[in-house]
């Protein structure tokens, strides 16, 4: 117990010079109320220890210990006011009588937003010759936070957390969001009774119901369970338990969903399957129903404490929490990366840039693969779990991550907040509201503390001839690198997908299924920093027979010229996977242009870009009499010449089947 940790640090010096301690007071009676008083709160009676301390003080309101406990039962009874004045009357009493209690109220002081006389003390503290290395340690870190909290309350950021409603938050606790990229889906964790008779014949208590900032309750009379909402007309439906076999007798919580919502991580323990305490499980939505949640086994998870997810919206690479050995404090951010056979490669730790000798929790990494939101009590912050925000650079490491601000962060622990593909909006939960619990809240997110901003195409795919719904695969890339940045297949059943594109780039996407032609698109993003719409498109794959034909939508060409451009590349390579994947094939690889121009130029450009693929593809070893190239100039328009977009369409290189051997 605390009480006896802190009087041994300060009666220490007496007990070894004697045996028995003396007290600062001859009070006889003001002994004999203090030592009833301890009995009570031992006990925990803390209402009896309270009376029983302040009538020890009226014996003698110079008796030292006894204000120091009443402090301390204040502390374990969450009346922080009232024992930051039972501090202070020692030090009227006796302004050395021990110096540790300089540190204490400095920290209580902190959660109490005084900042300026936490400062103090902490100076005054660290004023003392025979302090421990760690104790002069945690108190110069504890002045970081002070001087970091001043300067932040004197230069706010934007917040106005907004509640976002009772359809979501009930008289329960509800933390831990995760959304999908189109923000059609919301799932939560909510702490609910384990007994719901109980729950009607008032036998739970509310007060009892507290969350583990980890995802995962303590109390026995309650459960960690997860409920989804969906959006309709704008609004949040209400939130319905998940069921099982998410849901069980135990707790499940700290959950990541994969952006299209048919994939979930999240963490659950002391499962008969378990590899330690607490695991990271996995399920998949199959049918409108999820699978059974499957342990992902090692070498993530291990003997020791493995939990909060979060997933790339590739689902390539997952990011964790842990303890294990090998890390740089209590519990760090590692990494791990799915590996061609469907394992997970052995994790790695984040570094001593992101992880630090403290604890970090709740990382997100949003759509953008790149942005990376955790919380933190080792990075200097307000005091006690901040939020930060990193970026990680093309060379794979991460920026200096970056405190995202008072009001945001204040001296209580934010932790679980999570941001909106487009990366203006966040949520996290937080027990402001004091008569409703935790709850989860929405608000604006201030423009420097913006991850890059995600768009998606989110559709399904379909046989062209029988309109069946099709598994595909699809594949966006860098134009530019040549960069593979997100992977992804339709669902088995209805081929809806959504795939997220970041902006300031320019991609190919290329949608493919084996015994069709594959389907390519081009999304033009360069310098582009705000999101408008996203793209909404259903995409009919042909099968591949004689006389279809699809626009290779990604070559690209200088202007007036046939020389292929370097971006070209990925589409180009794509055309050759699928020339050697069907090797029966015979093709017409044809040039079309615009009407900018006379009829015997553009004929003659459009010949030689379709000649200049052909080349390419020769080169790169396909067979000659399986190619045939053709420049029809101007002659087959798709698209009005009118217009520039009109035009761009016009300008155009296309595959066709011409036989099958």
């Amino acid at each position: 117990m605390r009480l006896f940790i802190l009087l041994t640090g300060l009666l220490l010096a007496s007990l070894v010079a004697q045996s028995q301690y003396t007290y600062s007071t001859k009070n006889k009676k003001a002994i004999s109320a203090y030592e009833e008083a301890l009995q009570s709160f031992n006990r925990k009676d803390y209402f009896t220890a309270v009376q029983l301390m302040k009538k020890a003080i009226k014996y003698d309101d110079e008796f030292t210990e006894a204000h120091i406990v009443l402090a301390e039962i204040y502390i374990e009874n969450g009346d922080r006011r009232n024992a930051i004045a039972s501090y202070e009357n020692v030090m009227k009493i006796d302004p050395d009588f021990f110096p540790g209690l300089y540190f204490s109220l400095a920290r209580l002081q902190m959660m109490e937003n005084e900042f300026e006389t936490a400062k103090k003390h902490l100076e005054k503290y660290l004023t003392y010759t025979n302090l421990k290395p760690i104790s002069i340690s945690q108190a110069k870190r504890k002045l970081e936070s002070c001087e970091f909290a001043i300067e932040a309350i004197k230069n706010p950021v934007p917040f106005e957390p907004v509640n976002i409603g009772e359809n979501i938050n009930t008289q329960y606790d509800e933390y831990w969001p995760s959304l999908t990229a189109d923000e059609q889906t919301l799932v939560i964790t909510r702490l609910v009774p384990k007994d719901m008779n109980n729950e009607l014949n008032g036998n739970i208590n509310q007060q009892n119901m507290k969350p583990d900032p980890q995802g995962l309750s303590m109390f026995s009379r309650v459960q960690e369970d997860f409920f989804v909402s969906v959006k309709e007309n704008d609004m949040w439906s209400k939130a319905l338990n998940m069921g099982e076999p998410l849901n069980s007798a135990g707790n499940e919580g700290a959950q990541a969903l994969l952006v299209d919502g048919r994939v979930m991580y999240f963490t659950a323990c002391n499962r008969p399957n378990g590899k330690g305490r607490c695991d990271i499980y996995k399920s998949e939505l199959e049918n409108n129903e999820w699978t059974e949640p499957v342990n992902i086994s090692s070498p993530v998870n291990t003997a020791a404490w493995e939990a909060q997810p979060s997933i790339s919206p590739d689902g390539k690479t997952l990011y964790f929490i842990s303890n294990r050995n090998g890390g740089q404090g209590q519990k760090d951010i590692w990494m791990s990366n799915l590996l061609p056979d469907g394992n997970w490669s052995k994790p790695v730790n984040l570094g001593d840039k992101i992880n630090t000798p403290g604890q970090e929790q709740s990382p997100f990494i949003h759509p953008d693969n790149k942005t990376l939101y955790f919380a933190s009590n080792g990075h200097t912050g307000m005091g006690g779990f901040d939020l930060f925000k990193t970026t990680r650079n093309d060379d794979g490491t991460w920026s200096e991550p970056v405190n995202l601000g008072y009001p945001i962060n204040t001296t209580f622990d934010e932790i679980g907040l999570i941001v909106n593909a487009k990366g203006d909006k966040a949520f996290f939960s937080s027990d402001r509201l004091s008569n409703k619990g935790r709850d989860i809240f929405e608000f604006e997110l201030y423009e420097e503390a913006r991850p890059n901003p995600v768009s998606y195409i989110k559709g399904k795919v379909f046989d062209a001839e029988s309109n069946k719904n099709l598994t595909a695969t699809f594949e966006l890339i860098n134009l530019e690198t040549n960069e593979l940045i997100m992977q992804a297949e339709s669902d088995k059943n209805s081929g809806e997908f959504i795939v997220c594109i970041p902006t300031d780039n320019d991609y190919a996407l290329n949608v493919s299924k084996e015994g069709y032609l594959f389907y390519s698109d081009n999304f033009e993003l360069k310098g582009v920093h705000e999101i408008s719409d996203p793209y909404l498109k259903d995409i009919a794959l042909k099968p591949i027979k004689p006389g279809e034909r699809i626009i290779l939508r990604n070559i690209f060409y200088a202007t007036d010229s046939y020389e292929l451009e370097e971006k070209s590349k990925v589409e180009l390579s794509k055309l050759f996977e699928f020339l050697n994947n069907n090797p029966s094939l015979i093709i017409e690889i044809s040039g079309h242009t615009d009407n900018v121009g006379t009829g015997e130029y553009n004929l003659e450009l459009s010949e030689n870009r379709a000649k200049s693929v052909y080349q390419y593809l020769l080169e790169k070893g396909i067979e000659n009499e399986r190619l045939k190239y053709k420049g029809y100039g101007e002659n087959k328009p798709i698209s009005t010449n009118d217009t520039e977009q009109g035009r761009r369409e016009n300008r155009r290189t296309e595959l066709k089947i011409l036989f099958s051997l």
